[in-house]
Parts: C-alpha cells; sequence; structure tokens
C-alpha cells in the first residue's frame, strides 16, 4: 500500500479536521494519483469531504468505530465501511489482488494505524509552519527515502514540492 498526504514544515497535516492549506496544484496532483484507484478513509475525514460524500471515481475502505454508520457509494464505484484495521487489510488485499493500487488517504489516526502496511509515500512539503493539531510521522527521521521529488512551485504565496519516500 501507499500514503498520500499534504504536509508543513513540521508533519502538520491539519487543523479542526480540514486541511491547513488550499492549494490547487495538490489537490489536481491528489486527483491524478488517487483517482481509479482504491482510497482508504477513517469516518471523520470521509465526512470532511464535499457533501460528506466518497470521491468520484475511486472505491472506497472506510473505517467506522460506529457500526451503524453508512455512506452511500458513488454510481459504479464501491464503498466499503469496515471497522477494525484486520477488516481494512482484508479489503485492501481484495483490491491488490485484482492489480487494483491502495492508498491511505488519512486522517492522521489512518495514518498512523497503517503507517507500518506502507511501502511508499507521496507528500505534499509545503515550506510553512501552520497551526496544526494533527500531525504525519517524520518520513526523515524514520530513515525513508525520497526517491524522486518534484520542481519547487509556488502557489497562494506558498513553496512547496512533491516527494515520493519509500522503504529502501
Amino acid at each position: 500500500m501507499n500514503a498520500i498526504v499534504a504536509v508543513d514544515k513540521n508533519w502538520g497535516i491539519g487543523k479542526n479536521n480540514d486541511l491547513l492549506v488550499h492549494l490547487p496544484s495538490d489537490l489536481k496532483y491528489y486527483k491524478e494519483r488517487t483517482l481509479g484507484k482504491c482510497v482508504i478513509f477513517g469516518q471523520r475525514t470521509l465526512e470532511s469531504l464535499p457533501g460528506g460524500r466518497p470521491l468520484p471515481k475511486r472505491d472506497h475502505i472506510v473505517l467506522s468505530d460506529d457500526p451503524t454508520w453508512t455512506v452511500a457509494p458513488r454510481e459504479g464505484y464501491a464503498c466499503d465501511v469496515v471497522h477494525t484495521k484486520e477488516e481494512v487489510l482484508a479489503k485492501a488485499a481484495e483490491y491488490q489482488a485484482k492489480g487494483e493500487e491502495v492508498i491511505v488517504c488519512g486522517g492522521a489516526s489512518i495514518y498512523e494505524l497503517f503507517l507500518d502496511d506502507c511501502d511508499g509515500f507521496y507528500v505534499t512539503v509545503i515550506d510553512h509552519v501552520f497551526d496544526a493539531d494533527r500531525f504525519f510521522p517524520n518520513l526523515d527521521e524514520m530513515g525513508l527515502k525520497v526517491t524522486w521529488e518534484s520542481e519547487p512551485m509556488e502557489e497562494n504565496g506558498y513553496q512547496f514540492t512533491f516527494r515520493k519516500y519509500e522503504r529502501v
């Protein structure tokens, strides 16, 4: 599995169940990396998406601690609501067996739960420190290697790069 996340200089990823900043280029990159794939979300993160609905043109696995919570899938795509890490991994294995990439998309507790199950990390690194209340583990300190990095970009007054980290 892989994960995708946008972080600030302190590896902050969000505040009050929202993104730290909206960068159209990052949202476009996110869409390009996840479109047609299977994505894993926590319930609260999925509920924070526009309309509280699954993203279009992606299969979803949603981890919820509420056994009564449900969400309608997008037409033509699955949205499996499960309640344990083991159920998430079993569903992910089904998608992987069909050749589909599975990408962990958050939030913070979901990233933490599946960190050791991911081999690759698509990270947008924003050269700024925000007032974050949720953080991603520092992949540099964990010894993961940057295997690809984009040229620096700037948008809405913020500089950022896209990186791919991998376990080597």
